[in-house]
């Protein structure tokens, strides 16, 4: 987010996106995805029309990478790591998927339309590297450090319970989107298994003898 005491002409593009992705999200609920919204977030902020345009000269969906962008923004202050910290990692997963949602909880229309848009043939590329952002960010700030397989596999796994959850979120009228943490709450634990029996083959398997060590020792025989 930018400072409210920086001058809108003072502003650099990145500024101004950030600036005003979360007005355009809200004009996006009733006008879409489109110029009008862009406009009228810019009268509002006082920022010139030419250069919103210009700040978001990829239209509907540079406006959307803008505002998710920004949720990311929000999930990060509403989750610093000395709170994530004293979590358990299931904890930690739950409360950063539920500052999402809570960023998002205004602006459902939005959300919807947005999700409209990367879902048409020429934005699902990147529409997909959105989500693996959205993904990646919240297993950074929960602390993972994978770099193997485990990197890949651990952010599929939260992009389809995030992508399942957002369904479910859009449609829900339930009390303080109770509906939608007890769904959520439900696919977590069906992560938390399925990397409990990960470890466990991992640990079953690691002393059983292998051919490619064997062909390396063969290769490279200690000495």
């Amino acid at each position: 987010m930018t400072s409210p005491d920086i001058d809108p002409a003072d502003m650099t593009l990145p500024e101004v996106r950030a600036h005003l992705a979360p007005a355009i999200a809200a004009n996006a609920a009733f006008d879409g995805w489109g110029d009008a919204a862009r406009d009228m977030a810019a009268d509002g902020a006082g920022v010139d029309r030419d250069v919103a345009a210009l700040a978001f000269d990829g239209g509907a969906v540079a406006m959307i990478d803008a505002w998710f962008a920004h949720v990311d923004a929000h999930m990060a202050r509403a989750c610093p790591p000395d709170m994530l910290s004293a979590m358990k990692i299931r904890a930690r997963i739950t409360a950063l998927v539920e500052a999402r949602l809570d960023a998002m909880a205004q602006d459902r229309e939005a959300l919807r339309r947005a999700l409209a848009v990367l879902a048409l043939p020429q934005n699902l590329l990147r529409g997909a590297k959105l989500g693996w952002r959205s993904a990646d960010a919240m297993w950074r700030a929960a602390g993972d450090t994978a770099t193997d397989y485990n990197h890949y596999t651990k952010r599929a796994m939260l992009l389809g319970v995030y992508a399942a959850t957002t369904t479910v979120f859009l449609d829900d009228d339930s009390e303080g989107q109770a509906d939608t943490r007890a769904f959520l709450s439900r696919r977590i634990d069906d992560i938390m298994r399925i990397e409990k029996a990960k470890a466990g083959a991992l640990k079953r398997t690691r002393h059983r003898p292998s051919l490619s060590r064997f062909v390396g020792r063969l290769r490279y025989p200690v000495v």
